[in-house]
């Protein structure tokens, strides 16, 4: 039996956004009382970040954990967004390993984080009939219509040189996906937001001529679970 859907280990509590800062803390109100939560993202978070925001966050009991919350979800123009990088990497494993992405069905093996060399480590490999497969993946938070998400949010380099090297891995004999992962309710579409980088634009161009394959899926977020349930259209422009 696989298991379609990923639960969050505890309820998360819904508060108010007041602010964030130094990138990793964000100021959140629950109720009367005001609390300190770790921010799990580094990006610009662009669009999310409005006081009063509704959020939800996840008590921790970690005793080695300074902050007994982290954020999980932002709430925007009607949407929850999960704004947790880290989980990330989860929710594409679960989707694997319960052949919830239809281009990824099946696989022999998937054995998450390995080096291609030694600058670049992939987010995951598969293996289908003695095809290897490298798979990256990208957060989307960002949507500046009301069905688009787009990627990225900020300048990139790093995401730029992961596309120069999936089209590495090709000439090596690997197939190569990259995975947007739309951790955005209600969206239809994907694109690249190349007013934000036209150099991550030019290499998805670049990439996608070689033969990178590129997936975007949206994923089904409510303050209970988190998962991976539709693919949506990539629009080129």
């Amino acid at each position: 039996m696989y298991n379609l859907v990923m639960e969050f280990t505890k309820s998360l509590i819904k508060g108010k956004l007041i602010k964030r800062y130094k990138r990793f803390f964000t100021d959140v109100k629950m109720g009367k009382e005001i609390v300190t939560a770790h921010c799990p993202n580094t990006g610009s978070m662009k669009g999310l970040l409005d006081e009063g925001n509704e959020v939800y966050v996840l008590p921790n009991n970690d005793p080695k954990r300074k902050l007994k919350y982290g954020l999980e979800i932002i709430k925007t123009r009607k949407n929850l967004v999960g704004v947790n990088t880290h989980i990330a990497n989860k929710i594409a494993q679960h989707a694997l390993e319960n052949n919830l992405i239809k281009e990824l069905k099946n696989n022999d093996l998937i054995k998450p984080e390995v080096f291609f060399n030694k600058e670049t480590r992939f987010d995951f490999l598969v293996e289908k009939n003695k095809q290897k497969s490298f798979v990256e993946v990208k957060n989307v938070t960002l949507f500046r219509d009301k069905k688009t998400a787009e990627f990225p949010d900020a300048i990139t380099s790093r995401g730029s040189k992961h596309l120069l090297t999936l089209i590495d891995a090709i000439k090596k004999g690997y197939k190569t996906y990259l995975l947007f992962l739309v951790q955005i309710q209600n969206m239809k579409y994907f694109k690249i937001a190349k007013d934000i980088d036209e150099q991550y634009y030019k290499n998805y161009l670049l990439a996608k001529k070689a033969g990178v394959n590129f997936l975007a899926y949206r994923c089904n977020i409510s303050s209970k679970k988190i998962f991976i349930d539709q693919k949506l259209k990539i629009i080129d422009e």
